[in-house]
């Protein structure tokens, strides 16, 4: 792996630490999500004109993203209800790299040298230390289930998603159309909770829009990413976003506890390295 695309890669983890820090104090959650799905869809409608059209083969990896993200964004919802972020999200998040290398070694033929499977085993350990602490809440093994339910969606749309950017040239209309496509999303939530929307302030419906715009762009890197390194590679340094939520965490909100976060952040790093070197 290059390292302009190592640094595109942390580029788009940093992004999506980031707008889920903006938004993780979020009073409505599903219509936060609506929010972020619209931040999506709009920069992808006002460049979508400027762009070719997909090739015909592109739309039902499309099709078949949109409808796996449905899924995700319904597990999630519902990991953050039964569990603590902390536990859901570096379990959802950290489980990822292994469950996309895997099935892109048995079935696209994608080989990683032992560096390579030895960087991304350590990058998953040290995402996955941060899912030690106990959550505070009465039903820890359900937000498991539920977050692991979430990592088994993220690794299927990632390996959607992977296959439909590489059939052709045109991986930015595969990305434009992709959320565009999302606005069906927008649209189920919007019409269902239309008088929840309208009971957010505009400073909410700004940090949501914000939020869902800066997803769009790190998700954009990273699927771009995916015509440049091996699908299991770029999943593993894109889920590095959890040690820079934890740092963030850390270091704005002040949360805790520092070691485990510090401990699990050289774990990574040392495993980004390895990955670079392989």
């Amino acid at each position: 792996m290059t390292p302009d695309v190592i640094i595109i890669v942390l580029a788009a983890a940093l992004m999506h630490a980031t707008w889920n820090a903006v938004v993780k104090g979020a009073a409505d959650r599903t219509v936060t999500f609506g929010l972020v799905s619209t931040g999506h869809t709009l920069p992808a409608l006002a460049a979508a004109p400027f762009l070719p059209l997909p090739d015909p083969e592109m739309f039902p990896y499309i099709i078949a993203s949109t409808i796996i993200h449905w899924g995700y964004y319904y597990l999630l919802n519902m990991s953050y209800r039964f569990g603590d972020l902390s536990l859901v999200y570096p379990i959802a998040r950290g489980s990822t790299p292994l469950l996309v290398a895997i099935p892109a070694y048995l079935f696209l033929g994608e080989e990683l040298s032992a560096g390579g499977w030895a960087g991304l085993l350590l990058v998953s350990a040290g995402i996955m230390i941060l899912s030690l602490r106990p959550s505070s809440t009465g039903r820890p093994l359900l937000a498991v289930g539920l977050a692991l339910g979430t990592a088994a969606t993220i690794a299927a749309y990632s390996l959607v998603d992977g296959l439909g950017v590489r059939i052709s040239d045109k991986a930015f209309s595969y990305i434009a159309w992709l959320f565009i496509a999302e606005g069906l999303i927008v649209i189920f939530i919007f019409t269902t909770r239309m008088e929840r929307l309208r009971a957010l302030s505009r400073k909410q419906m700004m940090i949501g829009l914000s939020g869902g715009a800066l997803s769009a762009i790190a998700y954009g890197l990273a699927l771009y990413a995916k015509t440049l390194a091996p699908l299991g590679m770029v999943s593993a340094l894109r889920e590095t976003s959890v040690i820079f939520a934890a740092m963030i965490g850390l270091f704005w909100f002040g949360e805790g506890p520092a070691r485990p976060r510090l401990i699990a952040a050289v774990i990574v790093a040392a495993g980004i390295i390895l990955l670079s070197l392989s």
